[in-house]
């Protein structure tokens, strides 16, 4: 699991430390820089596939992020012009990234070899790895096909575009982590446990992919619960928006494993209040099963569904860390972070301005 990122002279970020547990969520207000340290990750995971890392340099234009050239990522007013990430990993040495400044290049180059530690097996780097952006796919009549993408690299997409086709290859796999099992599955199959997850959001729901070789595509429909009925398939298109949206979140958490990392922005977007929480809970228990999650989110309900969580002892407090970034009035650009801390009965230490308060606000303008 990694332990600790310390970032450098990137973007808003001039000297900024995270230590990290099993669940980390970052939040703030838009702007603030609480993508960066996902960025960083991302920036890493892309440099490696590509063949740029340890020795070559930072490559800032890939498939998962691209950021432009140097000059778009060097922070404001730096004293240096070098860009560098310390990671540690448990029970291994620190990882020292240091990168020169090239200001109209896309590729940062290394200022120093890096030393990774003999055993790459790291999360960061290897196919326990998922990526979910916050752009996701939406619905629509037919999606991609790729054997390559999740069989070889076990993925589901950055944008969740191969998730129908996973669902139709292991839908009838068991999950690995028992604890996911949703408490009215009938067995521990990934498909069965889909629905019952899926329910929470939608009651009643089914989801149906099937596998069209000959198009190389996959067709994905909803049906419903009716008594002791089941109604004819619904396309994608004629259901709400939230389902297929959040499809991919809820099957990144469900295929899980110990050991794995997982980074997903907003995955609560276009999901009621209860649903929110509800995504809440099951990262939770995601995260005390031995996956590590770095969750990007703007919701108060999903906050809650964690502090829930620890309060029922579905995860233990000190798993959980959140981080709130706001900006240094002082120096116009730069940013720091608050970390209120999670006790064990769900309660937070210090409310910052701006973390997760609007509803209270609101509500004391209308009393």
């Amino acid at each position: 699991m990694l332990e600790f990122m310390r970032i450098q002279r990137f973007k808003s970020l001039k000297d900024i430390s995270f230590p990290l547990v099993s669940l980390n969520i970052f939040s703030g207000l838009n702007g603030m820089g609480k993508s960066s340290l996902i960025q960083v990750l991302l920036l890493l995971r892309q440099s490696m596939e590509k063949n740029t890392l340890p020795d070559k340099g930072l490559l800032l234009k890939g498939d998962y992020v691209s950021l432009g050239t140097g000059q778009d990522i060097l922070s404001e007013n730096a004293e240096e012009e070098t860009i560098d990430f310390t990671l540690v990993w448990q029970n291994t040495p620190p990882v020292n990234f240091n990168f020169n400044y090239a200001a109209r290049s896309d590729l940062q180059p290394s200022g120093a070899k890096v030393h990774l530690p003999v055993d790459r097996s790291f999360s960061l780097f290897t196919k326990n790895f998922q990526y979910l952006s916050a752009d996701r796919i939406s619905p629509k009549a037919a999606y991609e096909a790729s054997d390559y993408h999740i069989k070889d690299l076990n993925s589901l997409g950055n944008h969740g575009e191969y998730t129908a086709h996973y669902i139709a290859e292991y839908g009838l796999m068991p999950i690995a982590l028992k604890s996911m099992q949703h408490p009215a599955a009938p067995s521990f199959s990934l498909l069965d446990n889909l629905d019952k997850w899926m329910s929470e959001i939608s009651p009643g729901i089914r989801i149906h992919a099937q596998l069209h070789q000959s198009m190389n595509t996959v067709s994905l429909n909803y049906a419903f619960e009716q008594g002791g009925d089941i109604t004819a398939d619904f396309k994608p298109q004629n259901v709400g928006f939230g389902l297929t949206f959040v499809l991919p979140v809820l099957v990144a958490l469900l295929r899980s494993r110990p050991g794995d990392m997982l980074i997903m922005e907003n995955p609560e977007a276009h999901l009621h209040p209860g649903a929110q929480s509800v995504l809440g809970r099951l990262c939770s228990i995601a995260a005390m099963g031995g996956v590590q999650l770095f969750i990007e989110s703007h919701s108060d309900h999903f906050l809650n569904g964690v502090r829930v969580a620890v309060r029922e002892r579905v995860i233990s407090h000190e798993e959980v860390r959140l981080f709130y970034l706001e900006r240094d009035r002082a120096s116009g650009h730069e940013v720091f972070v608050s970390s209120p801390e999670v006790d064990s009965e769900g309660r937070i230490s210090f409310w910052p301005r701006g973390f997760f308060d609007e509803s209270d606000r609101q509500l004391e303008k209308l009393l």
